[in-house]
């Protein structure tokens, strides 16, 4: 099963949960607002894709934390630090793939690569 991570509101999140359905691709919505971070996926994730892949320095969250904060995220463990304090720092969409791996952001080309 694919699983899309993400906050509802975020216009990417949209986009790609719209591309999946229009594609046929069975998925499952994770709402990071709602449900929280899944702290053992943040692990993975951070292992995977790397922290500063999935923490997103050009977002809005980003730009309203203070530079001391900001100057505390150095490393994974900074960085899932500051991911399950404020989850909407994730660069989204976060999507775990049925063969396991994750991706994140959203383009159609990236998502049609992961078709059969």
């Amino acid at each position: 099963m694919t699983i899309l991570y993400g906050i509802p509101n975020c216009d990417t999140v949209k986009k790609a949960r719209v591309w999946l359905t229009d594609h046929g691709v069975t998925h499952q919505f994770h709402d990071f607002k709602n449900q929280g971070v899944p702290e053992a996926q943040l692990d993975i994730w951070l292992k995977t894709v790397g922290w500063e892949t999935l923490v997103n320095r050009k977002g809005t969250t980003w730009r309203k934390l203070d530079d001391a904060t900001k100057a505390t995220v150095v490393d994974a463990a900074s960085a899932r630090a500051l991911v399950l304090a404020h989850p909407s720092v994730i660069k989204r969409p976060v999507v775990e793939w049925p063969n396991g791996d994750a991706t994140v952001g959203f383009t159609a080309e990236g998502f049609a690569a992961r078709l059969p």
